[in-house]
């Protein structure tokens, strides 16, 4: 992300010297407003970093739909804590669904099943599949290597 650079905790404090910056000349905030917009800003700058470095996304994620509703609550939206809730509860379902479809297990299906069946020593045993799959491709190589060399011994 080029327009946060190395500096994310410099551009907050930009956003927050503006904010009151704007509250000095005019701007009706009250001081509750302004540390409402101070952390929405917080989040979103959060949110760009952890998508930056593609770490922590969802949490990020989550964070900035937090902050967003603090900051609709902050300037008048009456919503009570069930309702909040339930917000946080749906934007954390679709977060999980989306990032399902995002993800592979580094283990197969088949690997996965037998280490849940036979607890901790299927772990490791699911652990040496890659392993397995490494000999295996080697044996093949090894293989064609041999068969190419009686081919051109025929020849």
């Amino acid at each position: 992300m080029k327009i946060l650079g190395r500096e994310p905790a410099l551009w907050l404090s930009l956003v927050a010297v503006i904010v009151k910056l704007s509250t000095a000349f005019g701007l009706d905030l009250s001081d509750k407003q302004q540390a409402v917009v101070n952390a929405f800003a917080a989040a979103v700058v959060g949110l760009l970093v952890a998508l930056t470095v593609h770490d922590g996304v969802n949490a990020a994620i989550l964070g900035l739909v937090q902050a967003g509703m603090s900051l609709a609550i902050g300037f008048g939206l009456h919503w009570s804590a069930d309702q909040q809730s339930t917000v946080m509860s749906l934007a954390s379902v679709l977060i999980a669904m989306w990032t399902r479809t995002q993800v592979t297990a580094k283990v197969p299906a088949k690997a996965h099943t037998a280490a849940g069946a036979a607890g901790a020593a299927g772990a490791a045993d699911a652990k040496a599949v890659p392993a397995q799959k490494a000999a295996a491709a080697k044996k093949r190589g090894t293989a064609k290597k041999a068969a190419a060399k009686k081919t051109d011994k025929a020849e």
